[in-house]
């Protein structure tokens, strides 16, 4: 199924892990960067958890454009939009607090938006890979990567089978284009497809991050990476605004 779309204008750090040196795409927040180093090129990693997993989103899409020596990638970013989540605002507000103008920023992020399960696969399957040739780009977004597979217009097999094989996919893409590929995971635990579209999404990321919510504020968790132990940090509820997510 053609839906038309294609990827349009909205408007580092050097670490060695397991003994080779990667372009790593750091987040810029004093309190994880020491224990978390960041993304490494090659890598499919999930961010989940409402609503901060999509802030991330957000930071990693302007950080890129930051010069190697300052965490970036020196890149576009590429940001696929699964959920209509991207936000004009919250992107600029970050840029200023990177210090960077928001307009150039904007102009640098590629977004291209889908609003069924078929358009999402077909961005992925037959545009991505020609983007990132394109623009250059190490840094691929796709926000609330199983949201359009929880539409019950989608047949739940078909689904199931297609989501698979985007994620595999996806990992694929990762490591051959060396480039950072991230997805956006929004639980939703009350429908009964989210259950298997998570086992698999989790399964296939090389890196699993969590955001975790409670009264007293909300904690990052890692959960699943090739080279460092799970650890958790807490982050208490007045810690949570703009300033927390730029290093200063």
């Amino acid at each position: 199924m053609s839906c038309g779309c294609a990827f349009s204008y909205p408007l580092s750090v050097v670490t060695v892990l397991s003994g080779k040196s990667k372009r790593v795409l750091a987040l810029g927040i004093p309190k994880l960067d020491e224990a978390f180093p960041g993304f490494q090129s090659g890598e499919f990693a999930v961010l989940a958890g409402r609503p901060l997993c999509t802030v991330l989103s957000f930071l990693l899409s302007v950080r890129c454009q930051l010069p190697f020596r300052k965490g970036g990638l020196n890149s576009r970013a590429v940001y696929v939009d699964g959920g209509n989540t991207f936000d004009l605002y919250a992107v600029s507000a970050i840029a200023q607090e990177c210090g960077l103008e928001p307009r150039s920023v904007l102009e640098k992020i590629l977004i291209s938006r889908a609003f069924t399960a078929y358009q999402l696969t077909e961005l992925v399957f037959e545009k991505l890979e020609e983007a990132l040739k394109r623009y250059r780009s190490k840094l691929v977004v796709v926000s609330d990567i199983t949201g359009l597979f929880l539409d019950r217009d989608v047949p739940k097999i078909e689904g199931r089978d297609v989501f698979m094989k985007m994620t595999q996919y996806l990992l694929d893409l990762a490591s051959r284009r060396r480039a950072v590929v991230v997805a956006s995971y929004v639980p939703r635990p009350y429908l009964s497809r989210n259950f298997f579209l998570e086992s698999v999404l989790l399964s296939r990321a090389n890196t699993v991050v969590k955001f975790k919510g409670s009264k007293a504020g909300f904690k990052f968790a890692l959960e699943d990476h090739p080279d460092i132990k799970p650890f958790t940090v807490d982050f208490p509820s007045n810690a949570v605004t703009m300033d927390m997510f730029v290093e200063a």
